[in-house]
């Protein structure tokens, strides 16, 4: 085998060589391109903020509801 194939082999290696990192990194610019952005994920934060103070209101609500029935209930029977 002459020098010069011995090259054109090598060269034709390393390209798919680098045709598989290149695919590997469009892969992985697929997956980070459907990943939130900052602002979404701050957004989200604060919606989940929200969501948390709603809830332990709720349950604060319901305790004081539950605390009423249970006297009322008393005074019934």
């Amino acid at each position: 085998m002459s020098n010069t194939d011995y090259n054109g082999v090598l060269l034709e290696d390393l390209n798919g060589k680098f045709d598989a990192v290149i695919d590997g990194i469009k892969g992985i610019r697929e997956k980070v391109d459907d990943l939130p952005t900052r602002t979404e994920f701050n957004e989200l934060k604060e919606d989940v903020k929200t969501i948390k103070a709603v809830v332990t209101q709720t349950n604060k609500d319901l305790s004081i509801i539950d605390k009423r029935v249970t006297v009322l209930e008393k005074t019934t029977a």
